[in-house]
């Protein structure tokens, strides 16, 4: 049992507090003993393994669970909402990851959606529903055109949507959950200029995120959870990065990049001029056996877009992609998949599951045909041959039958991996195969990409992460605007290479 550890004293009234929270779902115990105390004028981060109680503690202040025990208190007084709307009317918001807007009404009319103002005849005001968006805007210090449809919207300009209207409603506590985990930089910057700005007007913040430089750069305070209970607090000014890295995982994770050396062998992959007008021109590579290729980019450089070409989810102009010397017909993913291609896409909640599917179905969709005998698929056979990856992969499950959509999102990224594993490839490619998961389940997942590369499959590994792509490279490419703009050697690439070559359109050789 490992003791709480708190060496923090920090000043003010709480704005939030839950203290010894439990919740259980039939036999599957999300939270044991969870605490947390967000004070006012402060921003306060919340880190933890997933499966460590995180989401199911948001949802209990959300009011989309109660809890079975413990204490919940806002601003002094003991609450217990039994629904969002209550939560929300208690003066409590919560920014997810990516908000859910009504793309063919405009950002003024999704900031006052129900509640638009109306004047004496009774209809709606849209001048100071309009007024009241962009002062709203000028307060934040972001540029929006209120009139603009929602659809097409970045993330990030969704997300200040969302804090718009939380602000309209005057909430006090600000739950900001893995709120960068698809913003480029400047967009960090400015949600950070805008969290800081809230918090300086006495609000409070909760700042859920697995990206300890952000949360070492912007938070005042810092709790750590593990297995569902409560493990430290701390000012952010008294601890360090290792520090909570082992109180979160409670281990050291002293290798988070376990790259074992392998024999590189003959090439898999041939990409050879790949164009698709306005949005990748003269894509030209090649994988090797053994060998993990980075592709490394600023967001909207084309890196995915060229990785759904390959396998064929998209089509592309000219060029070619082969496989063993055999061509792979463009845009039919089927063949790419019978040839020995697997894809896990950056979105797996949209793209990689079927969410109310169990962990079983999930594992062993790719290979049904495989599994079926005269047309038909037992019980049996699903679940042997989703036991074998579900168990190599550590998959976190109470049962093979629980829908997917449960699971944490470390696991989840697994059942992707074990679904394509299953087909046995020899081409995997991974597209941002840490995004959103914590530091534990990471070294896992770069542990399993090594292992992989050294039984001779070919890896090509997008990521945004940087020192993922030089921890975990044999080379590394890099894209700028839809080009490759760099072919660097693990030996020479390094952070400065790289970001000089996502920026610059001349070409680097290594």
């Amino acid at each position: 049992m490992t003791t709480p550890i708190d060496t923090a004293e920090p000043t003010g009234p709480a704005a939030l507090e839950l203290r010894d929270v439990g919740k259980a779902f039939g036999a599957v115990v999300a939270l044991k003993s969870a605490t947390l105390t967000v004070r006012m004028n402060s921003i306060h981060a919340l880190v933890g393994e997933n499966g460590a109680g995180k989401s199911t503690l948001v949802k209990i202040v959300a009011g989309l669970y109660q809890r079975d025990s413990g204490e919940f208190r806002l601003r002094g007084e003991d609450v217990d909402f039994r629904s969002t709307a209550e939560s929300k009317a208690a003066g409590i918001a919560v920014i997810y990851q990516e908000p859910t807007l009504f793309p063919d009404l405009s950002v003024t009319e999704n900031i006052f959606m129900g509640r638009q103002p109306t004047n004496r005849f009774g209809r709606i005001d849209r001048k100071a529903m309009r007024s009241e968006a962009q002062g709203l805007f000028e307060r934040l210090g972001v540029r929006i055109d209120p009139d603009r449809p929602a659809e097409g919207l970045s993330i990030a300009d969704q997300q200040i949507i969302e804090i718009a209207k939380a602000i309209s409603l005057d909430a006090r506590v600000l739950i900001m959950d893995e709120p960068t985990a698809a913003l480029s930089g400047v967009e960090v910057d400015r949600l950070f200029a805008v969290a800081r700005s809230l918090r300086d007007e006495g609000r409070a913040l909760v700042f859920i995120s697995h990206r300890f430089e952000e949360v070492f750069a912007l938070c005042d305070m810092i709790t750590v959870m593990r297995d569902g209970s409560y493990i430290s607090t701390d000012a952010i000014s008294d601890t360090s990065v290792d520090e909570i890295v082992r109180r979160m995982v409670g281990r050291d994770v002293t290798d988070l990049f376990p790259k074992q050396e392998t024999t590189v062998g003959d090439t898999l992959l041939e990409v050879r001029d790949l164009n698709s007008a306005g949005i990748f021109s003269d894509i030209s590579f090649e994988v090797k056996a053994g060998e993990i290729v980075g592709l490394a980019g600023l967001v909207g450089a084309g890196r995915s877009e060229v990785a759904r070409a390959v396998f064929g989810v998209d089509g592309y102009d000219s060029g070619s992609v082969t496989l063993k010397g055999k061509a792979i017909p463009k845009k039919n993913p089927t063949a790419a998949m019978a040839r020995g291609i697997a894809l896990v896409p950056e979105d797996r909640r949209k793209q990689g599951l079927v969410l109310d599917s169990s962990v079983s179905h999930n594992t062993t969709m790719a290979i049904r045909t495989k599994l079926a005998k005269m047309g038909l698929i037992t019980n049996g056979a699903e679940n042997q041959a989703a036991k074998v990856w579900a168990s190599r992969l550590e998959v976190k499950t109470a049962s093979l039958d629980t829908p997917v959509g449960t699971l944490s999102g470390g696991n989840q990224q697994k059942v992707v991996l074990g679904k394509w594993l299953a087909t046995h490839p020899d081409i995997l490619i991974i597209d941002e195969p840490t995004r959103g998961i914590d530091v534990g389940t990471k070294s896992e997942v770069h542990r399993l990409l090594s292992q992989l590369a050294g039984e001779g499959m070919g890896i090509l590994m997008i990521s945004s992460e940087l020192p993922e792509v030089l921890g975990m490279a044999d080379r590394v490419l890099v894209m700028r605007e839809g080009r490759i703009t760099a072919h660097l050697d693990r030996s020479v690439a390094d952070a400065e290479s790289v970001m000089f070559a996502a920026t610059h359109a001349e070409e680097l050789q290594p």
